[in-house]
C-alpha cells in the first residue's frame, strides 16, 4: 500500500499494524527486561532501574519531538511533489539528532548522580541508579535515533522494515539479559549493557538501510543546516515532546512520593504498573504514528476530504482499541502482577489494586493520544501542544 491511497478500516489498520507491533515489541523487551532484574536480581535493584528510567527518558525523548515532528514535515513535503527536499529534511534531522544526543549523553553521565539523590534515592538504591543510568546513557543517541526511525520508517513507506529493526533488537536484548543476568550473574550491569546493545541494534541498522541505495521513499542525502526547518519540526513535535516529558515527570513525582510513603515496595508496585501499561498504551501511540504519514501526505496533496474520512475512521478504531484494552487489564491485573513480583505477596496485592484502577485510564488515553497526533500530522503543532 501507498500513503496517496484511500483507506478503508482495513487498509488503515494494516498500514498501522507494523508502527503497532513495533512499539509493543519494543514495550515488551523493556518489560522482559524489567521481569528479569525484579526476579533474578532483586527488588532494590528493580526500584531502583524504575525510579531513574524517567529521567533517562527525559533526555531520550528528544527522538519523539524529532521523530514526530519531523515525519509529518516530511511526508507533507513529498505530498506536495518535493521528494528531493523531503530527502534533505530527512538527512539534516539525523545529523542533528546525533550530535544533539552526544551532548546530552555526557550531561547526562556526568550529572546523574546528583539528580537521583535530588530525588531521594540514597544507599544502595542510589549506587543502582547511578550503575543502571549511566550505561544507558553512554549510548543515549541510539535511544534518541531508535525512537525516531520508529516513526520515519512509516513516513518513508516502509512501516515493515521498521518493525523488523525493532524485533532483532528486542530479540538481542531478550537473549543478552538471559547470559549476562543467569548464564553469567553480571546483575544489574547485565541487564544495563542489554538494554545499551539492543539500543545500538536499534539504532545502527537503520542507519545503513538508509546510508545505500533502497526502496524506500526517503535516503540519505547532502543538506544545508536549516534553522527553519528545525524550528518547523520542534514545534511540530513539541506536543509529542510534552506528552513524553510529562509522563516522565509525573513519574518522578510519583516515586518520589512512594519512596516517602511505601519505601521500595511503593516505587517497585508502581514501577509494574507503568512496564505493564506502556505495552497497552503504544497500541494507541503505534496506531497514531503508524497513520500520521498519510494524513500529512492527504493534507499536502489538499484531500480534505479524504483526512476527514481519516479522522472519523481513527476515532472508531481507537474507541474499539479502549474497551479492548481496558477488559483485558481487569482480567489479567492478578497474572501480571504475580509475574512481575510474585516473590513478595503484600507487593502483588499492593500492585494488583493499582492496575484495577489505573486501567480506567485506557478508556480515554486513546483519544488524547491519536488527537494530538492526528494535528501534529497537519503540522499544526499549536492545537497539538494544547490537547497535551
Amino acid at each position: 500500500m501507498q500513503i496517496s491511497e484511500n483507506f478503508t478500516y482495513k487498509q488503515l489498520l494494516k498500514y498501522a499494524l507494523p508502527s503497532i507491533v513495533m512499539l509493543v515489541f519494543t514495550s515488551i523487551y523493556m518489560v522482559v527486561d524489567g521481569f528479569f532484574v525484579s526476579n533474578y536480581v532483586g527488588k532494590t535493584a528493580f526500584a531502583a532501574v524504575n525510579f531513574i528510567m524517567p529521567v533517562i527518558m527525559i533526555f531520550g525523548f528528544v527522538g519523539f519531538m524529532f521523530g514526530s515532528g519531523g515525519s509529518a514535515l516530511i511526508a507533507k513535503t513529498m505530498g506536495e511533489g518535493q521528494s528531493e527536499k523531503a530527502n534533505q529534511i530527512f538527512s539534516l534531522l539525523i545529523y542533528t539528532s546525533i550530535g544533539l544526543g552526544v551532548i546530552l549523553s555526557i550531561v547526562g553521565v556526568i550529572f546523574i548522580r546528583s539528580i537521583a539523590s535530588a530525588l531521594g534515592a540514597e544507599g544502595q538504591m542510589l549506587e543502582d541508579c547511578v550503575t543502571y543510568g549511566r550505561i544507558i546513557l553512554m549510548v543515549l543517541p541510539a535511544t534518541i535515533l531508535q525512537f525516531e526511525f520508529n516513526m520515519l520508517f512509516a513516513a518513508a513507506g516502509k512501516p515493515m522494515v521498521g518493525m523488523y529493526v525493532i524485533i532483532a533488537a528486542g530479540i538481542t536484548n531478550i537473549l543478552l539479559d538471559w547470559v549476562l543476568i543467569i548464564l553469567f550473574p553480571f546483575g544489574l550491569k547485565g541487564a544495563a549493557v542489554a538494554t545499551a546493545i539492543s539500543q545500538l541494534v536499534a539504532a545502527i541498522v537503520p542507519l545503513i538501510y538508509f546510508s545505500r541505495k533502497n526502496s524506500s521513499l526517503l535516503q540519505f542525502t547532502k543538506t544545508n543546516f536549516d534553522t527553519q526547518v528545525l524550528l518547523k519540526t520542534c514545534t511540530n513535535g513539541a506536543s509529542e515532546l510534552v506528552t513524553t516529558l510529562s509522563m516522565s515527570i509525573v513519574g518522578m513525582l510519583y516515586n518520589m512520593q512512594l519512596l516517602k510513603l511505601a519505601g521500595e515496595n511503593g516505587v517497585a508496585a508502581y514501577g509494574v504498573l507503568m512496564y505493564v501499561s506502556l505495552v497497552f498504551l503504544t497500541i494507541f501511540i503505534g496506531y497514531s504514528m503508524g497513520t500520521a504519514p498519510i494524513i500529512s501526505y492527504q493534507f499536502g496533496a489538499k484531500n480534505h476530504t479524504e483526512v476527514r474520512s481519516l479522522l472519523k475512521k481513527g476515532m472508531v478504531i481507537i474507541a474499539a482499541f479502549a474497551v479492548i484494552m481496558f477488559s483485558a487489564a481487569q482480567l489479567f491485573a492478578p497474572l501480571l502482577s504475580t509475574l512481575f513480583v510474585g516473590y513478595d505477596l503484600e507487593l502483588v496485592a499492593m500492585t494488583e489494586r493499582a492496575f484495577e484502577l489505573y486501567s480506567f485510564s485506557f478508556l480515554f488515553a486513546g483519544f488524547a493520544i491519536f488527537g494530538s497526533a492526528f494535528f501534529t500530522a497537519l503540522n499544526d503543532g499549536l492545537t497539538s501542544g494544547t490537547i497535551s
